[in-house]
């Protein structure tokens, strides 16, 4: 029976792993370690908020104590560390805050780990997965292959640079003292309860209420798309035949264009609205509520300081050493993301009615 404590489970990614991981009727237990910031939500997990197998914690990473008592009373042997301060803008203006969450809190982690799970100088049946991202390794140009494992190091953002941090401390801690560990990187994520300051769930909220979708540039800054449940679906494939100590990236294999991702949600967007007479009834503000077009509302705004050109990951390693390959493309991923939204507007309808912040594609 595993024994999991995922930080950051109540986030956009960590979420979507927990109820993965609840789905069926196994008897493994999930501790959910989270500081409930902005983008953590207790509503993503209501789903299984009466699951026995599940125990939700208020708490912060950067607890020391807290982490090696969760450890200890749990039995864990499972960490996924998701937790983490995620938005490029935010890491602009307030770089602080990510150094404390992402290199602070992953040695916390980290120390914790060593003292619950270190007996008679070994760790037997643990591991320490830490999920990290693409943006570490920095830029890409138009004709450059996709990053792979063995890319060096080139973050170019605050964000990027505190995660890039914490990815050299997990590997020192497996170097240093043994620590079963394993890492990954992601290509760009979207799907379900995906915090509305991120490009896709702006753009389709904002259309929704007839607002203006904010371009960064003139849109053409290019990332690779990955769907959260082809994400999770990953991680599990690491902690199931990843080799300690490894490193795994995990890509969408879906580039585009922001403002050619734009202009699809949008036009998806007016599908749904032309074969759904409710929709239009629901949001008159919409363009396609009239017959018009959502892609009328974008709008390109001043670029982002040092705005990375572009990023993809090969998803080479991980299709031969874990048999992983995305299931999702990007425009089935697309519309089912769009349903989501469509059909749960009292989830975003709130997360707006807290702290709300954009993110220009």
């Amino acid at each position: 029976m595993a024994r999991l404590l995922v930080t950051g489970g109540a986030g956009f990614i960590g979420a979507n792993f927990v109820l993965r991981r609840l789905a069926g009727d196994g008897d493994e237990r999930v501790v959910v370690l989270d500081a409930l910031t902005y983008a953590g939500n207790p509503a993503n997990l209501q789903a299984v908020r009466h699951d026995a197998r599940l125990r939700f914690v208020h708490g912060d990473v950067c607890d020391t104590a807290q982490v090696l008592a969760l450890l200890r009373e749990e039995q864990l042997d499972t960490v996924v560390h998701f937790a983490a301060e995620s938005h490029v803008d935010r890491s602009i203006v307030e770089p602080d805050a990510f150094i404390r969450t992402n290199v602070l809190g992953t040695q916390s982690m980290l120390a914790a780990a060593c003292a619950a799970w270190l007996r008679n100088g070994r760790f037997d049946g643990v591991r320490f997965h830490h999920v990290s991202t693409d943006e570490v390794y920095g830029a890409l140009g138009d004709d450059d292959p996709p990053f792979t494992e063995s890319h060096p190091y080139r973050p170019n953002s605050p964000y990027a640079a505190s995660k890039a941090a914490s990815d050299h401390l997990v590997r020192a801690a497996f170097h240093t003292w043994n620590l079963p560990v394993t890492t990954s990187h992601c290509s760009n994520n979207y799907g379900r309860f995906q915090f509305p300051e991120k490009l896709i769930p702006l753009m389709l909220v904002n259309a929704l209420r007839g607002r203006e979708l904010p371009v960064y540039g003139q849109g053409g800054n290019i990332r690779d798309w990955l769907h959260v449940d082809d994400h999770c679906r990953g991680i599990e494939s690491v902690l199931e035949r990843g080799r300690v100590g490894e490193t795994y990236n995990f890509g969408g294999g879906s580039e585009r264009r922001n403002l050619d991702l734009v202009t699809t949600v949008c036009r998806l967007l007016d599908q749904q609205f032309a074969a759904d007479a409710a929709l239009r009834v629901e949001y008159p503000a919409c363009p396609a509520a009239r017959g018009a077009r959502c892609e009328e509302l974008v709008r390109f705004v001043a670029d982002r300081p040092g705005h990375d050109w572009r990023y993809a990951l090969d998803n080479s390693r991980v299709a031969a050493e874990l048999g992983f390959q995305p299931r999702e493309s990007l425009e089935s991923g697309l519309l089912s993301t769009l349903r989501w939204y469509l059909e749960n507007p009292a989830w975003w309808r709130a997360v707006l009615d807290g702290s709300y912040r954009t993110d220009p594609g």
